[in-house]
């Protein structure tokens, strides 16, 4: 039984340690068509308007999975102290030169930290926040949970960006093109290597509620929504791009129905609100 632990912890570190290397790989052109065009930048805003709407300028804010620093950098210019990790080394420079750069009125402060290392950091946070999906790649989703409960002062807010499992636009996208088993890849239970810039991210898609299950005994649910249900996903930006005014009305169909029971358990992502018991 200790040996097969000891292998399932082998497996788990590395793992992580190939996700690591995968967003290592794709630091340096983040900030462009592969990490912030225009259809990640508009689910980034509705992650902004959520924040902003629950938490007000002036409330500690800890960022899960920070990538290249462009949501800590808004909520610092709004007025939000924020703290932000990354497991990722490149990602985590990108943050601080870009935080270097600019002129805040509060401090941002700066981590190399996994979410699965969570323990090692100290303090109490009004709202912790993480988007477009580190916690997909967190080995151990409950003891995460934990942490977050531990940090978080009561009737503080979770806002979490989560990659879903059911995709419809991911399904006919590659199931149009002969690529099947590609097409049901978010089906599959557990940990799922999905390639990015020769390299793997392990990814587990969860629905919302199979997501929330391991925050519940902690953290009531205040809602979830689809993201990007109508409007395609972001890897699939030159589909809006030639359409675009047909994309805009997929976005406003986002807007008006993605909060809707059982539309709101499909899309790209889901963007779940939890508040601290």
């Amino acid at each position: 039984m200790t040996e097969t632990r000891l292998c399932h912890a082998a497996g788990v570190a590395a793992q992580l340690h190939d996700t690591q290397r995968a967003f290592d790989s794709v630091a340096a052109d983040y900030d462009g068509p592969r990490g912030n065009n225009e259809l990640i930048q508009r689910m980034r805003r509705t992650l902004w308007d959520v924040v902003c709407n629950e938490l007000p300028p002036g409330s500690r804010l800890l960022d899960l999975g920070c990538g290249t620093g462009i949501d800590a950098l808004r909520f610092a210019e709004l007025g939000y102290p924020v703290v932000a990790t990354d497991w990722s080394p490149a990602m985590v420079a990108r943050t601080q030169a870009r935080i270097a750069a600019a002129a805040l009125p509060v401090r941002v402060d700066v981590r190399q930290l996994g979410i699965q290392e969570l323990d090692a950091l100290d303090g109490s946070f009004d709202g912790i926040y993480s988007n477009f999906g580190p916690l997909n790649c967190v080995p151990d989703l409950a003891a995460a949970a934990e942490q977050c409960a531990r940090l978080l002062r009561p009737g503080g807010v979770l806002a979490f960006s989560v990659m879903g499992r059911i995709c419809p636009w991911e399904v006919a996208h590659y199931a149009v093109r002969g690529r099947f088993r590609r097409a049901g890849v978010r089906a599959a239970r557990g940990a799922t290597p999905v390639g990015m810039n020769r390299h793997t991210i392990w990814t587990r898609y969860y629905l919302p509620r199979e997501f929330h299950r391991h925050f519940a005994s902690r953290f009531s649910l205040a809602g979830y929504r689809a993201l990007s249900l109508f409007m395609p996903p972001p890897y699939l930006v030159d589909v809006y791009r030639r359409r675009r005014t047909l994309g805009e009305g997929l976005g406003r169909l986002d807007d008006r129905l993605g909060a809707w029971p059982l539309l709101r358990d499909m899309g790209d992502h889901f963007l779940m609100v939890m508040r601290r018991r």
